[in-house]
């Protein structure tokens, strides 16, 4: 996407694609290049005004207009939070996972019917998608582990199903993280789960498409925000600020985003929860155009686009609730061994507690291996266990499904 920018407020790492005059009267020799040296910032500051960047070629920056008058940034949406509801881990994530898992699977099914509803023109059941989330959020005010354990694992149904009720959840547990009122975190269950319905409007085989798509199929793709609100505004029962919610997961906070091109605070707290979430989730997601990413990119990719396409210190406080080894990532161990991240340790981030599932030689360990990384177990008399890596998914054969399903 291009942006105007002043010269004065360029940084090394944006792409230049257009200048505020003709490139034939300046002395460069490519027609779009990246800012890579002082030299090529000293000729545009003698020569331009302004120039227009290209955020998806190179490096975004703050929208200027962002900036308050005494120079510094917004306040965050974070403000917005005058109640807070503070939450304590009832049940351990071995005790609540059956009734987590029981929460999860009608969730799906609920999921499953309101859109096979949709796609035949019929109403979406509200009560029942009301009681599937409540379902889900009182698993996750118990212990959100066992959730965010279960929304990790294989995917069994479409793409659009998965997401839904993954983004569902990691949306209610970031909310308990930053300790918003148990109503509000029905809420942001139910608009996790909503938000993207429109996409049954929208033809598969764009949604689908690995190539580039053409601007007439990028608009119609995204037509399915409208198509979002226009349900959810005909659906009875429903919160009557969910339509308007639902409009808002695509906006970005340097007005990038669409439908409205949305800045800042104008996004609002769920907004900007919704499209942070979103994102993280569909990075870490197989794509039609790409690969998953192992979670610790993509929170380093959040972490990268702080102030830029999302509110900064929300960017910080998700971090803080999926930890850099969240809870269903495949990690690899110093010891070579393969486990999956069961449990976080609120207090020590680096050191959750872990399955392991694969021997350094990759057979399976029967029976699995439970660490504590917290408690500093031993791989050897001198050497705790500590986590090397985490892993793309698919890149090592282990199905998560096969332990915890």
């Amino acid at each position: 996407m291009k942006k105007e920018v002043p010269v004065e407020d360029l940084q090394f790492g944006v792409f230049i694609a257009e200048l505020d005059r003709p490139w034939t009267e300046v002395p460069f020799m490519f027609q779009g290049f990246e800012l890579k040296e002082e030299k090529q910032l000293e000729v545009l500051k003698q020569y331009c005004k302004k120039v227009f960047i290209d955020s998806e070629k190179g490096l975004d920056l703050p929208d200027r207009k962002l900036q308050t008058a005494a120079g510094g940034k917004p306040q965050s949406v974070l403000a917005s939070i005058t109640n807070k509801t503070r939450y304590e881990e009832k049940v351990s994530v071995d005790v609540e996972l059956p009734r987590a898992r029981a929460a999860h699977g009608k969730a799906e099914i609920v999921l499953k019917d309101m859109l096979d509803s949709v796609r035949a023109g019929k109403a979406i059941d509200a009560p029942r998608v009301r009681e599937a989330v409540t379902s889900m959020t009182d698993s996750v005010v118990r212990n959100p582990d066992a959730m965010l354990l279960l929304s990790k694992m294989k995917e069994k149904g479409t793409l659009t199903l998965d997401r839904a009720v993954g983004v569902s959840i990691y949306m209610i547990t970031f909310g308990r993280f930053l300790q918003l009122p148990r109503e509000q975190l029905d809420l942001l269950g139910m608009l996790g789960l909503l938000q993207d319905v429109g996409k049954m409007r929208v033809p598969s085989d764009l949604l689908d498409k690995a190539d580039k798509l053409s601007e007439a199929e990028l608009n119609t793709c995204r037509s399915h925000v409208s198509h979002s609100v226009d349900i959810l505004k005909g659906t009875p029962g429903i919160p009557p600020e969910l339509p308007g919610l639902a409009a808002l997961h695509h906006e970005r906070y340097d007005g990038s985003g669409y439908p409205k091109r949305l800045k800042g605070p104008d996004i609002g707290l769920f907004g900007t929860i919704a499209g942070l979430v979103d994102c993280f989730d569909a990075l870490t997601h197989p794509r039609p155009y790409g690969e998953a990413l192992a979670p610790s990119n993509a929170l380093s990719m959040l972490y990268n686009w702080r102030d830029t396409r999302f509110d900064g210190p929300l960017v910080e406080q998700f971090i803080q609730c999926i930890g850099i080894f969240p809870v269903g990532a495949i990690i690899e161990l110093n010891s070579g061994e393969m486990g999956i991240v069961i449990a976080q340790n609120l207090a020590r981030r680096l050191q959750p507690r872990v399955m392991v599932v694969l021997d350094a030689q990759g057979n399976k360990k029967k029976p699995q291996l439970i660490l504590d990384l917290a408690r500093d177990p031993k791989m050897n008399a001198d050497t705790p266990y500590r986590i090397k890596r985490t892993l793309e998914k698919g890149s090592v054969n282990i199905d998560p499904a096969e332990y915890f399903l």
